[in-house]
């Protein structure tokens, strides 16, 4: 445990970051998920996530290009 006072408060706000990074890769993988039935509009919504999940900097901007470029392909071949 940190002894510094603005250690304790990096440990607080990582802590929070955590929890945030953890919802949305959750919502993003359930997304994910429920684009692979192929219906149009939850690849939609997928594509939307991993665009918001790219943009608060959870995914890489080529891991989050590769997850649309597969669910455009499905999206395609249904």
């Amino acid at each position: 445990m940190p002894n510094i006072k603005s250690a304790k408060k990096r440990v607080k706000v990582i802590e929070t970051k955590t929890l945030r990074n953890k919802a949305i890769k959750s919502d993003l993988k359930t997304a994910l998920k429920k684009a692979q039935t192929g219906d149009e509009a939850a690849v939609k919504e997928a594509i939307k996530k991993v665009d918001k999940a790219c943009a608060k900097g959870i995914l890489h901007k080529n891991n989050a290009a590769r997850k649309k470029s597969q669910l455009m392909k499905l999206n395609q071949a249904n």
